[in-house]
């Protein structure tokens, strides 16, 4: 398998993504809201505002450590390496562990929002694609 990190980009701004956000895949666009070293050694908290397109083709990825995740806006469904789908919608929560591969695919109509807590090894890409 092929690991290259999602570099960010941006383009024209589709209708209802947040004015700040920084397009990170197609249909996937992102604002970093905080970064701090934690008392854990190694250790970082990113904490990322990320929104989907409804049209947002959903892709393979991990991170260097657990993802924390709360829907604020829409239904989206998360596929995990080895679990079926679940689809959270607003206020649902869900964990992802350390290195698993997982991709999120909004099954709504309009933009899906997410707040992603990261709690990372510093010095890490955020996210890796999984080809």
């Amino acid at each position: 398998m092929a690991h290259e990190e999602a570099v960010m980009g941006g383009k024209d701004r589709p209708e209802g993504i947040s004015p700040t956000a920084v397009e990170g895949a197609p249909g996937l666009w992102r604002v970093d809201l905080q970064r701090h070293d934690l008392s854990i050694e190694g250790r970082e908290v990113v904490q990322s505002r990320v929104e989907f397109t409804p049209d947002s083709p959903p892709f393979k990825h991990f991170h260097p450590g657990e993802e924390i995740i709360c829907v604020l806006q829409g239904s989206l469904e998360y596929t995990l390496d080895g679990q079926p789908p679940v689809v959270c919608n607003v206020g649902d929560a869900l964990t992802v562990p350390y290195g698993v591969h997982h991709q999120a695919r909004n099954v709504g109509d309009g933009v899906a929002v997410e707040l992603a807590t990261y709690v990372v090894e510093k010095g890490k890409p955020l996210l890796t694609r999984v080809e």
